[in-house]
């Protein structure tokens, strides 16, 4: 069990990345009537960008 929270916690900043600050930024598109770019949905684009910056922030071990 130790093992498996300890897994799960490494990769916490990376499922927070996907998990919170992608529809973050997918709602805040919405409520300020920004277009996604390219043609792709907000959500797309907020994983975009979510998931590479908590991948970055699991590997590095910081977000900045």
């Amino acid at each position: 069990m130790q093992t498996a929270l300890r897994q799960l916690f490494h990769w916490m900043p990376f499922l927070f990345g996907i998990g919170f600050i992608a529809p973050l930024i997918a709602q805040t598109m919405a409520y300020w009537e920004i277009p996604a770019p390219f043609g792709i949905s907000r959500i797309a684009f907020g994983l975009m960008i979510g998931a590479p910056w908590g991948l970055y922030a699991t590997l590095r071990g910081r977000w900045l």
